[in-house]
């Protein structure tokens, strides 16, 4: 693979031209106007792009790469900028393209249960918009107040209800996508079926912007489910809540989520938003369950069979919500952890991923690797689908100790998780910080099939390099 040197540096008369395209006001030069570009939500990491491009259409996505293409001037494709791998980091300078302004719902096709949206429209915003038609769409990221679906679909999210529904990937049917030379292309059909040739609508979902740019897309929908119950486990251990949750598909039941949290990370998520939330000292790990559908007496049939399997594990006294209200104060508390643990501390997050079944060898080994190495971590996550966030803290350790000693640490819980049938991300993506990782899961001539897909959609090597490989 080629290296930055090669690239050109952006000057005067490729800002004109840019300029010239999409309008001087949507063309961002100055470092003070760049600055929310910078950085995503990974670590603490900061690179400053050459210029920032907000295009409004894929005629003028399509007009600058094929100038940058033929200039050989690096893009760097953004979304909302709330990445935990650094997919959308400048790492090399040159060319970052937001697309803020695709933000339009396009249409919302009730007869054949589909939408075509552009990149640019908030996830949750697009959830609101077609439960309004009765509909559904499902992947939910923790971030889906601010996350773009394109996105969504650059790293295949997930979120909590991937449990019962899947992960966005499941839910796209075909993509517009700008190529690095500036060719637009759909990917496939707007069809429940395909096998026509390869698939190269889910090659581009999870790419990560290194294949092209997403300009618009057409998403799944199924009928929305009207009522949900939510009920809270405390557990006295750990390994107890990880053992329940494969007992719970044993046993028949189909939650829609499923989440393991220990209990610093609700004490961190509770000081964050300044609600009371007591955790008793007995209590080791919390699985918060959710159950959906349109029928009551089947759905408090369900909760009924998933306690009895909780109560088994030794769980504590089950919590139900019993109002809308107690539902937001649960779900508040969870979705807030992922920024409450870096709040006021360094971290780094990995998005370990293992069959269901090896969830409690996955957090033993973990918490055996973090005494080993000396450090502090706190998980979280979808545990129905065997999705465990560990959040590494740096506390107080030493700068030179945390740049040292803690990445062979990560290793060896990459290698528990590939021990275990599992990889090394379950939804957050490869992008800049987990690279250097990925020979833990593929051979070099696995690696160089990859690379070999990357060259074919750009041989120049301008759409977001330094990423994945």
């Amino acid at each position: 693979m080629q290296t930055a040197s090669i690239y050109k540096t952006v000057n005067q008369t490729d800002i004109q031209f840019f300029e010239s395209i999409v309008g001087k006001n949507f063309v961002l030069v100055q470092s003070e106007d760049k600055q929310n570009y910078t950085h995503d939500y990974t670590e603490d990491l900061s690179f400053m792009p050459d210029v920032v491009i907000k295009p409004s259409n894929e005629l003028e996505v399509s007009a600058i790469l094929k100038y940058c293409n033929e200039q050989h001037i690096i893009v760097t494709p953004r979304g909302a900028g709330t990445g935990l791998s650094g997919g959308a980091l400048a790492v090399h300078g040159g060319v970052i393209i937001t697309m803020e302004r695709f933000n339009k719902i396009i249409k919302i096709d009730e007869r054949n249960f589909q939408a075509t949206v552009e990149p640019g429209v908030i996830n949750e915003a697009f959830q609101q918009a077609v439960i309004e038609k009765g509909l559904f769409y499902p992947p939910d990221p923790a971030s889906k107040g601010s996350c773009f679906l394109g996105g969504n679909l650059a790293h295949s999210s997930g979120g909590p209800r991937a449990l019962k529904y899947g992960t966005t990937r499941d839910y796209v049917l075909n993509i517009q996508v700008v190529l690095a030379n500036g060719e637009i292309i759909w990917t496939g059909a707007n069809t429940l079926k395909y096998s026509t040739g390869y698939n190269l609508t889910h090659l581009m979902i999870g790419s990560e912007g290194t294949l092209g740019i997403i300009t618009k897309m057409v998403l799944k929908l199924i009928p929305y489910p009207t009522q949900t119950l939510l009920m809270l486990a405390p557990f006295n251990s750990p390994e107890n809540a990880c053992e329940a949750v494969g007992a719970i598909f044993r046993a028949g039941c189909n939650p829609s989520v499923c989440e393991f949290v220990e209990p610093d990370g609700f004490k961190l998520s509770a000081a964050l938003i300044n609600i009371n939330f007591e955790i008793p000292a007995s209590v080791g790990a919390y699985l918060l369950i959710e159950v959906d559908g349109n029928n009551m007496d089947v759905m408090m049939l369900e909760c009924e069979a998933i306690s009895n399997v909780l109560y088994a594990h030794e769980s504590e006294e089950v919590l139900f919500a019993e109002s809308s209200e107690q539902k937001e104060y649960f779900w508040k508390l969870r979705r807030s952890i992922g920024e409450a643990t870096k709040h006021n501390n360094t971290y780094k997050e990995e998005d370990t991923v293992v069959p269901r079944a090896e969830l409690p060898l996955l957090f033993k080994g973990v918490k055996e690797i973090g005494e080993k190495y000396n450090f502090r971590t706190i998980c979280y996550g979808h545990a129905g689908d065997g999705n465990l966030h560990v959040n590494i803290l740096k506390d107080d350790l030493s700068d030179e100790y945390w740049n040292n000693n803690i990445d062979p640490g990560i290793v060896e819980i990459f290698e528990l998780c590939k021990k275990l049938g599992g990889t090394i991300s379950g939804e957050h993506g490869i992008g800049y910080v987990q690279k250097k990782f990925m020979p833990i899961m593929f051979s070099e001539n696995h690696l160089n099939l990859m690379r070999q897909i990357k060259l074919a959609f750009d041989p120049n090597l301008i759409l977001n390099p330094g990423k994945i490989f």
